[in-house]
């Protein structure tokens, strides 16, 4: 007996993931777009038309929001978040144009053990990151954020920096080498221009780990002078229970900084994951 073949045709095929992809991007998009517009309602158009559109905009919303904390917590964010990218791409690169250099076993060794450090919860490291910040006096400081969020983001992005170097050609170093060039000239005028792709990768995943940490931000941070947008909008939902318009607000403020650097950098991000996932 002839067993047959049933193919399904590439026309079906193609609507049925166009069909999945729409699924997903409205699942994605709507809470979203649910957000946004609930930040332009008061408490009544809230919850008397939960899905529809505001019968009025409240653009006062935001306003409020800005003045009721959410910028002291916006200035914090920022802050934190540029220090510790800065302190990120700075060192992964240096180390992996370092771990690049070392030949043979040792190299290997050493990008070895920084892998393992991704093994390494945040959570139990909670208590003695606690204990050595109190012990240098860093505690309930913007450094109590910045170092931990640096020191748990190097190893994910030395991985990357590392394997995209791992690429350069090494003719163009030799090249640099014979015209006199010292090794700090070769990573910052033929390493570093190289791996732009890589490093925007590496500065989204920083900016959206920084920006959203939590867990951090709680523990080893007591002042409210202090607090980032993450543990700002726990607070300041709480304390504005019945106006969900204005945390609405607030909620969207937050999000703004992390679309736009991403919309900014979307096609270096990508490039910079495929490059880094074939080298190496």
């Amino acid at each position: 007996m002839i067993k047959k073949n049933y193919i399904i045709p590439r026309s079906i095929s193609g609507i049925l993931v166009f069909l999945f992809l729409c699924i997903l991007v409205f699942l994605i998009v709507y809470p979203l777009f649910w957000i946004l517009i609930s930040s332009f309602k008061d408490y009544q158009g809230i919850y008397q038309d939960v899905w529809g559109l505001p019968d009025a905009w409240h653009f006062e919303n935001y306003l409020r929001a800005w003045d009721r904390g959410i910028s002291q917590y916006f200035v914090n964010s920022v802050i934190v978040t540029i220090a510790t990218l800065i302190g990120v791409v700075f060192v992964a690169s240096a180390a992996s144009f370092g771990i690049v250099q070392i030949r043979g076993r040792l190299g290997n060794i050493i990008f070895l053990i920084t892998m393992c450090c991704m093994l390494l919860s945040p959570q139990v490291c909670v208590l003695p990151l606690f204990m050595l910040l109190r012990a240098f006096g860093l505690n309930d400081s913007y450094f109590a954020m910045i170092f931990p969020y640096i020191a748990f983001r190097l190893p994910i992005s030395i991985m990357l920096i590392r394997s995209f170097f791992v690429g350069i050609s090494k003719e163009l170093e030799e090249a640099a080498i014979i015209d006199g060039a010292s090794l700090w000239k070769i990573f910052t005028k033929i390493y570093v221009p190289l791996s732009k792709p890589i490093i925007s990768t590496v500065v989204i995943m920083t900016v959206y780990y920084a920006w959203n940490e939590f867990m951090f931000a709680t523990i080893l941070v007591d002042s409210s002078s202090l607090r980032t947008i993450p543990v700002g909008l726990m607070v300041f939902r709480d304390g504005l229970m019945t106006e969900w318009g204005v945390v609405m607000a607030g909620m969207v403020i937050s999000c703004i900084p992390l679309i736009t650097i991403y919309l900014i950098m979307s096609k270096s991000f990508i490039r910079g994951l495929t490059a880094g996932s074939v080298k190496g």
